[in-house]
């Protein structure tokens, strides 16, 4: 791989990590209820793609639901789990994503699975039980149970996007219109003070939507699956695993995670176990998304 397409993927990495920590400020700091800032964030991307969403696929139910769960599906409850765990445990317990697609892929798709990947599994779910060991762990417990929850969300649409035929424009137009009008309606049944707190965030706000929305939906998505056009999945998708570290960095330098050695000690064991899980050889899945099941 050139210098030039390392680097852009470092920070392709760095942005997503970046990403994390800045949802945690919006839904914990300034106190924006999260299904409300998953809407908005669906929302500004809907807007920027409303012409990729011609011609109207087929088979559109199977279209929103699977790309409902790898965006505002799993993104709604990774916020909702921010507003209690940290950006750096949280990193980590996502890293569960890339097992538990392959496990539905068992499951739904009739994946084979050998001993190396089947070690893989068993490294990344024992590494993320060593990473919430940690005291600062368990007192996150409910914030990482909804973490989790993303991750399962994430893989079970993970399993299914390589079935559908559309381009990742049109992937994320139509993820993002499946979002908007769900979130929505969710927002207004189950949350309250989302104006109130929108008018006190102000411009924070709008820059925070603005980035997850503008930089990190369509930009650094879009790099990423050029990059992919360009050089094998299988360089590219184990170099994703630079996100959890930026992330774990990135917590503990602005939101001031506290990062222990048990915590560094699973994350550690569990990103080796995704390591394995991507360079095994796989048919049915869309490697790209084991990392990072979300778009």
């Amino acid at each position: 791989m050139p210098l030039r397409s390392f680097l852009l993927l470092a920070m392709i990495c760095a942005v997503w990590a970046l990403n994390v920590v800045v949802s945690r400020l919006v839904v914990d700091t300034l106190a924006v209820p999260p299904l409300a800032y998953a809407a908005m964030r669906a929302g500004v991307v809907l807007l920027v793609l409303l012409a990729w969403l011609r011609p109207i696929p087929q088979g559109l139910p199977k279209v929103l639901a699977v790309t409902f769960a790898v965006s505002g599906g799993s993104f709604a409850l990774l916020f909702a789990g921010l507003t209690v765990a940290s950006p750096s445990s949280s990193a980590v317990i996502s890293l569960s994503g890339a097992p538990l697609t392959v496990l539905f892929a068992i499951l739904i798709l009739g994946e084979k699975v050998r001993w190396r990947r089947a070690l893989g599994i068993a490294l990344t779910f024992a590494g993320v039980l060593v990473a919430i060991a940690d005291p600062a762990g368990w007192s996150a417990g409910g914030g990482l149970l909804l973490v989790f929850a993303s991750a399962v969300i994430g893989a079970l649409g993970s399993v299914f996007i390589k079935q559908l035929p559309l381009e990742p424009l049109r992937l994320q137009a139509w993820a993002a219109f499946g979002s908007t009008l769900v979130l929505v309606p969710l927002s207004a049944g189950l949350e309250s003070g989302q104006a109130g707190a929108a008018l006190a965030a102000g411009w924070w706000l709008v820059a925070a939507v603005g980035f997850s929305g503008l930089v990190v939906s369509l930009g650094a998505h879009t790099l990423y699956f050029r990059l992919l056009q360009q050089h094998d999945a299988n360089l590219i998708a184990p170099l994703t695993l630079m996100t959890p570290v930026f992330t774990i960095a990135a917590g503990a330098a602005i939101t001031g995670d506290e990062v222990s050695a048990t915590l560094l000690i699973g994350a550690g064991i569990a990103a080796s176990g995704v390591l394995v899980i991507i360079v095994r050889p796989s048919v049915g899945l869309f490697k790209p998304l084991l990392v990072r099941p979300r778009l």
